[in-house]
């Protein structure tokens, strides 16, 4: 009888041949391992699957199941990659890419990757991201791991689409506009040229002041839904802020194809808006500029419209103009001058000049209007109409209009007999907190009776803020300075502001002054204004008197004040003194409507 190798061992005391419990106990240290390790790979976040050289799964957890829509049960060990391929496009979580291609990939990287861990982040047909970390096995099989990513990729997206986004209207923003534009200069040739038009609407400050900042945001919303009816015509619509907007057109073959769609632009957004029960309407200007053919720079093209723009807003309402090469010019003229106006004031380069304020029946010096000069080192006496308006736009207007407010008064001071002095402020001055402070602190300065300054302003002061604009002129007429409305008759409100608010004076604009003897209706115009004035017990001035007829009508007018070159020009502070040492005889000797009635100091 053969023996089984085992049978001759000595037995131990249960009867079992010898190194039996040992192997019992290493298959029970051989079971829980594998329990450890199934806990351990089911409850990791990932997704994992081990798969031989052959591409037949061996392992995968529950999450690799879940992460493509496929129950646990489903994945057997023995699979291969195709079946699995199969179950995921039943429920719509393969890639885009074919089987075949999938597999290839697989089979690239797990050569690419026999000495390092590759990645890479798919797109499933269901939408969703997976990350997946790919390496091979000495053996020539791979382990790999899959992490649903989708959470974080859309965030990511909605990063990127916020980054290059307009959030209010969901238009590209100007760094969007930049890539598109540089992107479209690189495709175009010589048939097709690049165009920038920069968009801007007209009055949309007045439909915030008056109606707020959510239905303004409502009507850039709209505006954006007109913008977008042109799309086809063009590549890129974007938003820059505010209420510009832009355009880039690629499509055209000359500058007119972009001045056609600029004047459909106007005419399209000028039609009227509906928001939230309000009947809106506003304008737009249009900029333009237009790449040389199979040339142009990104920055200097979008400078170059909003150049074209500026000067279309310039000049009105409502148009559109084309770049040109004298704009930038222009544009650097006008820097120059930003510089040198900034330093002007710190230099001592500002002087006032006045000019007298005469009244008709007495002939009598009433007071002095404060006017600002320039006397620039190298161009000379600059116009006021070059740097006031300059002023304006860069702020400079606050500090120099308090300067002017302190010398005026100052000079005004010294003068005899109680002449007032008449001081012009800007629209720009009342949107500063500080314009009261300002006009206290040059009359505690000087010593200047309040009585004996009067402050000028014009409408639009009035049209760009009502409320903060009487507020602050109620406070400073508390401190007895006197208010007087300049320009009189030039805007389509007046007379309702003059109803609202207690005017010390009206002035006449000097338009229709120069039209008097005309027979255009001015002096019927200023015989209501005087009539009206005089009911409401305001003062009348008319500004720009030039030839004795003039003052003759104006004085059959029963005009309080005149003032003009006739009579006098404006004049240093040395020559008004001397011009009130003896205006008391020029008045007496020269009754009004005499032709003596001229105060310029000789």
């Amino acid at each position: 009888m053969r023996h089984s190798p085992l049978s001759s061992l000595p037995a131990d005391a249960t009867g079992a041949p010898p190194g039996a419990a040992e192997h019992a106990a290493l298959l029970a240290d051989l079971h829980a391992e594998n329990r450890r390790f199934r806990v351990a790979v089911e409850n990791i976040s990932h997704g994992l699957s081990l798969f031989d050289r052959d591409h037949r799964l061996l392992v995968s957890n529950r999450r690799y199941a879940e992460i493509y829509g496929l129950e646990p049960q489903q994945m057997r060990p023995g699979m291969t990659m195709r079946d699995i391929l199969d179950l995921r496009a039943a429920v719509g979580s393969v890639t885009e890419m074919a089987p075949d291609d999938y597999i290839a990939w697989w089979t690239r990287h797990g050569e690419e990757s026999a000495r390092t861990v590759t990645g890479a982040v798919f797109r499933l047909k269901n939408g969703r991201y997976v990350a997946l970390r790919h390496h091979t096995l000495p053996d020539g099989g791979f382990v790999t791991t899959h992490e649903d990513v989708t959470e974080r990729r859309q965030m990511e997206e909605r990063l990127a689409h916020m980054a290059h986004h307009d959030a209010l209207t969901d238009l590209p923003n100007r760094v969007r506009l930049r890539e598109r534009l540089e992107a479209a200069l690189a495709e175009a040739g010589e048939d097709r040229r690049c165009a920038v038009l920069c968009i801007d609407l007209d009055r949309f400050k007045d439909v915030n002041d008056t109606l707020g900042h959510p239905v303004g945001d409502r009507l850039l919303q709209a505006v954006a839904g007109r913008l977008r009816r042109h799309l086809p015509r063009i590549d890129v619509l974007a938003r820059l802020g505010g209420d510009e907007f832009a355009m880039v057109q690629t499509s055209t073959e000359e500058p007119g194809d972009a001045v056609l769609l600029a004047a459909r632009l106007i005419r399209d957004l000028s039609e009227p808006y509906g928001i939230d029960g309000n009947r809106i309407i506003v304008g737009a200007s249009v900029g333009i500029a237009c790449a040389p053919p199979g040339d142009g720079d990104p920055d200097v093209l979008l400078r170059n419209a909003d150049l074209a723009l500026y000067c279309a807003k310039a000049e009105g309402r409502g148009r559109f103009r084309v770049f040109e090469p004298r704009m930038d010019a222009d544009a650097q003229r006008r820097r120059s001058l930003e510089l040198e106006l900034r330093q002007a004031l710190a230099a001592g380069q500002f002087a006032l000049v006045y000019q007298p304020l005469v009244s008709v029946p007495s002939g009598r010096v009433n007071g002095f209007e404060a006017l600002l000069r320039w006397h620039h080192p190298a161009r000379g006496c600059i116009a006021p109409g070059d740097f006031i308006p300059l002023a304006e736009d860069t702020g400079l207007i606050v500090p120099i209009g308090e300067w002017v407010l302190h010398h005026a008064c100052a000079e005004a001071a010294n003068w005899p007999d109680g002449q007032k002095v008449a001081v012009n402020l800007s629209t720009i001055q009342f949107r500063n907190a500080g314009l009261y402070d300002a006009v206290g602190s040059a009359l505690r300065a000087s010593g200047l009776a309040p009585e004996r300054l009067e402050l000028e302003i014009t409408e639009s002061a009035l049209i760009a803020d009502w409320d903060t604009t009487i507020a602050v002129l109620e406070r400073i007429k508390r401190l007895g300075v006197a208010v007087s409305m300049d320009d009189f008759g030039t805007g389509y409100s007046s007379l309702s502001y003059l109803r609202k608010f207690p005017f010390d004076k009206v002035k006449i604009d000097q338009f229709f002054i120069r039209e008097l003897s005309a027979g255009s209706g001015s002096r019927a115009i200023i015989r209501a204004i005087v009539d009206l004035c005089r009911a409401l017990g305001i003062a009348t001035t008319a500004e720009g008197v030039e030839t004795e007829e003039q003052l003759a009508l104006l004085g059959a007018e029963n005009c309080t004040e005149v003032q003009g070159f006739l009579l006098a020009r404006p004049m240093p502070p040395g020559d008004v003194r001397a011009l009130l040492a003896r205006a008391p005889l020029l008045a007496a000797e020269a009754p009004f409507g005499a032709a003596r009635l001229r105060l310029a100091a000789s």
